[in-house]
């Protein structure tokens, strides 16, 4: 699955600097130019993963921090803040106003995609494993299986896509328009209802000899894996 990065710096150069060398490494890249609309960009496609420069016109880099952590949509997104602020007590503040990690300017691309690699690798611990289990629900990442108590399920690859995507954040509701990016691709035209038929699929090769539903819908926003289902 090729991750998404939000780039929210003013100085077009570095921007596409870093666009051409995140590219460069299968990730995919949304840019913006200023905190305000940094900040509507993350609240809209939620990526996986902002640069965010400290200094940036209007809204603050820090101020676009603090407000991502004070939504539980964007709440936890690795955030990478771009400083020129070398001093500790800047980058102190920076830590404890949200943000997980820092590169202080002038720096080299690499250490960027260096230090965001790590960043996802330990938000999403599954990126390193070869199993992913919840609940009763195993999938064998290595040799591409599913299983369910013990008990082989044959999904599409679709439905596959789907599952991982929903087992890698349990209880954390992804909308449609999130999972048609996760698992269809953002370059790829299908409409929301095909996300309904697959969580059906989904829901019908897992719940067999009536095992409880794992997959909760959330009316007017999206889907989970949940043991606790309400909504």
């Amino acid at each position: 699955m090729r991750h998404t990065v939000l780039i929210v710096e003013d100085e077009p150069p570095q921007a596409e600097m870093l666009a051409y060398n995140l590219e460069k490494e299968g990730f995919r890249v949304m840019m913006a130019e200023n905190g305000e609309d940094g900040l509507a960009m993350a609240q809209d496609n939620v990526p996986d993963a902002i640069v965010l420069d400290w200094m940036l016109p209007g809204l603050s880099g820090i101020e676009v921090c603090r407000q991502l952590r004070s939504a539980s949509e964007t709440r936890e997104i690795p955030i990478l803040i771009l400083t020129a602020r070398g001093e500790e007590e800047d980058r102190v503040r920076g830590i404890e106003t949200g943000a997980d990690d820092y590169v202080v300017k002038p720096y080299s691309p690499r250490e960027v995609v260096a230090r965001l690699k790590g960043l996802l690798r330990r938000s999403n611990p599954s990126l390193s494993q070869e199993v992913i289990q919840y609940a009763d629900i195993t999938m064998d990442l290595a040799e591409h299986k599913v299983s369910r108590a013990g008990r082989y399920v044959h999904l599409g690859p679709t439905e596959y896509r789907l599952l991982k995507t929903l087992m890698e954040k349990p209880g954390r509701v992804f909308s449609r328009e999130r999972l048609l990016d996760l698992v269809w691709g953002r370059d790829v035209y299908v409409e929301d209802r095909t996300v309904d038929v697959h969580v059906r699929r989904l829901r019908k090769a897992l719940n067999v000899d009536e095992a409880p539903d794992l997959i909760r819908t959330v009316r007017g926003e999206g889907y989970a894996i949940d043991t606790h289902r309400s909504g």
